[in-house]
């Protein structure tokens, strides 16, 4: 049953309208190049309609893996597909898990604390989600490739790009741990000083260091990199043919590397540029 006709899943029709549309989000993403406001994360700011950072990465981020697993299930029904190949679902696989790390175990079980975000913010990100899964839902739920043999012919660049993206994700879980790491130590230290001192805890502020190991050692947004790669990966396994992973790599790249320099000039203004110690934003030695 359709959510929203036609477009929820989409038509065939409507669906290759998402991915034109969706091939030109780089240009939505310019304004980042040109403004240092983003009023979420380390660059949050006080607004009386601030969103909880919890709450709101949770269900911005959950739109999309939902979105595509109803997509999975519904089109393949309107278009009277019995069963949907093993690669494809392999694709939608890497995805789900991907997000059930990002959108649901780190904010809500793993993350010690997270800044409030603006709406604005939200919107943005539960659009880009939204897009994102109908793009790849419509390729990979129907108007992709529907046979097992295409999946059979390319199963070797299918288990490097698998390779990739599960060292990708690793890696990404990793360094995002290193960042939570700071928080939780700042914390044992305000329990440990006011069990010295007999005074109640105190409610935790920000708390920013400089992260120190892994790429970190290399770049100041080393989760952002491994993120890259891993979605590389996950675009090898679909293949040149498959855009929709194309797209998705791209427009987080480019949505991504603004805020990874704007983070790198917080982080000069912060700390100083001598404490980074040549550290580049996102890519070693380069950028």
């Amino acid at each position: 049953m359709a959510i929203i006709e036609g477009w929820l899943p989409p038509t065939c029709e409507n669906w290759e309208l998402i991915c034109r549309v969706w091939a030109y989000f780089p240009i939505i993403t310019t304004a980042q190049w040109v403004l240092d406001w983003y009023p979420q994360g380390k660059t949050s700011t006080e607004s009386r309609f601030n969103i909880d950072g919890k709450i709101g990465w949770a269900t911005m981020e959950s739109a999309g893996f939902i979105t595509l697993l109803y997509i999975m299930y519904a089109l393949p029904q309107e278009l009277g597909i019995s069963e949907l190949p093993w690669g494809n679902w392999t694709l939608a696989g890497c995805f789900v898990i991907h997000y059930l790390y990002r959108a649901v175990a780190a904010p809500l079980f793993l993350n010690p604390s997270m800044s409030p975000m603006h709406p604005i913010v939200w919107l943005l990100a539960f659009g880009f989600q939204v897009m994102n899964a109908l793009s790849i839902g419509g390729y990979l739920a129907g108007y992709g490739p529907l046979s097992q043999q295409h999946w059979i012919d390319r199963s070797e660049l299918m288990f490097v790009g698998l390779v990739i993206w599960c060292w990708g994700l690793l890696g990404n879980m990793f360094h995002d741990d290193d960042l939570r790491e700071i928080r939780r130590a700042a914390n044992r230290k305000q329990q440990r000083e006011a069990k010295e001192s007999g005074k109640p805890v105190e409610s935790m502020g920000k708390i920013y260091m400089i992260p120190k190991n892994g790429l970190f050692r290399y770049v100041l947004h080393a989760h952002y990199l491994c993120e890259w790669i891993e979605w590389a990966g996950w675009w090898m396994i679909g293949g040149w043919a498959f855009h929709p992973g194309r797209s998705f790599l791209i427009n987080e790249i480019m949505t991504m590397l603004p805020r990874a320099l704007q983070g790198k000039r917080w982080y000069e203004k912060k700390f100083g540029k001598d404490k980074l110690e040549g550290r580049k934003a996102v890519i070693p030695g380069v950028l």
